[in-house]
């Protein structure tokens, strides 16, 4: 297990997504100095408003209703009302990793010491996480300004024994999820509920996944056209590093490097075509821009995972109350719209490998749907013809969802909130995209496999084999017509589990 602390250190999308997987365990920091420091902020309000002064979110209404004033006798009701009022989300819940990361990507924002709450808020959430009891969030409701509020609404639910958690599968009362694991529930303070609501934590708990998910779907469609390269008779000499140093872009030549490593460049035996056809021959300038976009993807990612971005800030040092809009997704509705098109490129290049090999005008002997029967009925049987449709079924769903979430905000909540940034919207297309992108890479990997058995194990070479040897360990040639859905599902498994030999994924 993996310990980690939130203070001072910020969390890397590594942190967050072992957390999200329960690979982690999360504390607060118990440095004094940092202790003062995350309790001065909270202090600090509590010294203003004993002073009479106007605070959003505390003294007054929310949003538009900023010009309502609240009287002191009802200033106690607004973080439980603004959690309430809020309970209103849509559609599929969050699952129990998705939920996970949400909760550690707000508590490492708390965390910065902005936002005017208690250290006991924080050592709430890191409970949550020990513990496993995690707020049960639909997935719809979002606009991604002022941040999150609805989804995370639900993070405040849990906190104060209402609504529903998921625990070990199930979904429980939260009242009774918290006595079963040995949590008090939460007293809010004044602001501890906007705080806890007014954040990018959903789309960026969700970005953080995305992330992992992303880098390890490049290499996957690397190794796979390593293996097209293999059973088509390709080029190795495409791969050159020469012509990568020409145009040097990292994340190309990596995946260059990762697809020439895989088939073993130079083979002896000459290449059916001088130049293959660009879904082989272009692969790495295809993965290598989903590559090449990681880095400044990771930089937007971690800056909101581990900003102050809620409203207002309370200065921990002078007591300030600042109003702003840190609140706004914008950077990672950007970030994600752009991971999303490099994701569904993949989906696009694998699909027309699949075209390729199928394709006995293309795939330089290969049979026709890649048929594995050989008996006198061979003719009645159609191989991975079906196979092909449904993949390209995926990629087409997956091209579609790559329309940018950002373009389409909406001025809602009486005006107040006139320019949104769509960021969770975008965080679940992305999601939706790379399960698209990873179904379509099994349906390549399966075919892919049935090409090396027709082509022979002795015409191909490091990476084809090692792929064959480990799907075949639990799926077999498809040597007659079969329903192959099962096929599909325990090659994501293996993808999913990290049990695909898809070679070294760090290409820095």
């Amino acid at each position: 297990m993996i310990e980690l602390l939130v203070g001072p250190r910020p969390l890397t999308i590594e942190d967050v997504v072992a957390l999200a997987e329960g690979r982690a365990r999360v504390d607060v920091d118990p440095e004094p100095g940092y202790r003062e420091f995350l309790g001065a902020g909270a202090e600090q309000l509590a010294r203003r408003l004993a002073a009479g002064e106007v605070v959003y979110g505390v003294t007054t209404g929310f949003g538009d209703s900023c010009v309502t004033a609240v009287p002191a006798d009802y200033v106690a009701q607004m973080p439980v009302n603004l959690m309430r009022f809020h309970g209103c989300g849509t559609g599929r819940l969050f699952d129990e990793v998705e939920s996970a990361a949400i909760v550690a990507v707000r508590l490492a924002a708390l965390a910065r010491g902005w936002s005017g709450v208690r250290p006991v808020v924080l050592e709430r959430l890191c409970a949550l996480l020990a513990k496993r009891v995690l707020p049960c969030i639909p997935s719809e409701g979002s606009v991604g300004a002022s941040g999150d509020l609805t989804p995370l609404s639900y993070v405040v639910a849990a906190l104060v024994g209402e609504r529903e958690c998921l625990v070990a599968g199930a979904v429980v009362p939260a009242s009774e999820a918290l006595a079963a694991a040995g949590i008090e529930p939460l007293v809010l303070a004044p602001k501890e509920s906007l705080a806890l609501m007014n954040g990018t934590s959903v789309m960026v708990g969700l970005g953080c996944l995305a992330y992992a998910r992303a880098l390890r779907l490049a290499r996957q469609c690397a190794a796979l056209t390593a293996m097209a390269s293999d059973v088509l008779g390709g080029n190795p000499g495409h791969f050159d590093d020469r012509i990568f140093a020409a145009k040097p872009h990292p994340g190309q030549r990596a995946c260059a490097r990762w697809i020439r490593e895989d088939i073993e460049a130079p083979r002896s035996a000459p290449p059916s075509r001088i130049q293959d056809r660009y879904s082989v021959r272009c692969a790495p300038h295809v993965i290598g821009v989903l590559l090449d976009a990681l880095p400044w993807i990771r930089e937007t990612l971690e800056i909101e995972t581990n900003g102050a971005n809620d409203n207002p800030l309370i200065d921990p040092e002078t007591g300030e109350v600042l109003h702003g809009g840190n609140f706004y997704g914008g950077h990672a509705c950007f970030a994600l719209d752009a991971l999303k098109t490099a994701v569904a490129n993949l989906a696009d290049l694998v699909d027309r490998q699949i075209a390729q090999i199928c394709n006995p005008d293309m795939s330089n002997g290969l049979p026709a749907n890649l048929v594995g029967r050989t008996g006198s009925d061979r003719a009645a049987h159609h191989g991975f013809k079906a196979m092909q449709i449904s993949s390209s079924a995926l990629a087409a769903e997956a091209l579609k969802l790559t329309m940018p979430a950002s373009v389409f905000s909406r001025s809602t909540e009486c005006h107040n909130q006139d320019k949104v940034s769509m960021g969770t919207i975008a965080a679940r297309d992305c999601l939706r995209i790379l399960e698209l992108t990873e179904t379509v890479a099994a349906i390549a990997t399966l075919a892919l496999c049935q090409a090396v058995d027709l082509r022979g194990a002795s015409n191909c070479h490091r990476r084809s084999l090692a792929m064959h040897a480990a799907v075949r360990a639990h799926v077999p040639m498809v040597d007659a017509d079969r329903r192959q859905d099962h096929d599909i599902a325990a090659v994501l498994a293996m993808h999913r589990g990290g049990d695909l030999p898809i070679g070294e994924v760090d290409w820095r």
